[in-house]
């Protein structure tokens, strides 16, 4: 059953107030916006979560991530590359996934996920990418063809967050594109 309206969650970014990762995500949300998708972004104090643990109870902040995620029919993720990995608190809200394990639609399964990874260099942004991978995969989601990497010595996001280099945004918009086109197509009940 196709769905015209698809349901896309952003999640990523970092604590700091002029977060790249965190202006990517919300270039490709809105991009999402553009082609008829409803949206909602978690990102900064959104993500600031206690330490996962299982059996553990979860706080407000860690419900909210949860509901988003399990009403959801999309993600994208976006996360500073930190040493070649992704980010302490990007990992941290992608383990509280694992409290989805028993729904019906159990963690990321039948969703596409866009990913973004941005840093201040080239170096660690491919291997970040990967490890993001394997982790969507083992969440059994579906990563898109296009991961989207962003140099941000090169990139710029403007006071309004919205990408000044004309590549790396059509680059987001095409990942926006193909997320937004799997929810369409793949919508599982």
């Amino acid at each position: 059953m196709a769905i015209d309206r698809p349901y896309i969650v952003g999640i990523g970014g970092t604590m700091a107030q002029k977060s790249s990762s965190a202006s990517a995500l919300a270039t490709a949300i809105r991009h999402a916006r553009e082609i008829g998708a409803e949206t909602d972004l978690l990102v900064s104090e959104d993500l600031d979560l206690p330490n996962y643990q299982a059996s553990s109870p979860t706080s407000p902040k860690a419900e909210r991530l949860l509901e988003s995620i399990r009403k959801c029919d999309a993600l994208i993720i976006s996360t500073p590359a930190y040493h070649g990995n992704m980010s302490g608190m990007i990992k941290n809200a992608l383990d509280f996934i694992e409290d989805l394990r028993l729904d019906k639609r159990p963690y990321l399964s039948g969703r596409a996920v866009g990913i973004i990874v941005t840093s201040y260099g080239d170096q660690a942004m491919g291997t970040t990418l990967a490890s993001v991978r394997s982790v969507v995969h083992a969440l059994r989601g579906w990563p898109t063809p296009i991961g989207v990497t962003v140099n941000s010595q090169k990139v710029a996001f403007d006071a309004e967050g919205k990408c000044t280099d004309p590549e790396a945004d059509a680059r987001l918009r095409l990942m926006a594109g193909q997320v937004t086109d799997f929810a369409r197509t793949a919508k599982v009940a």
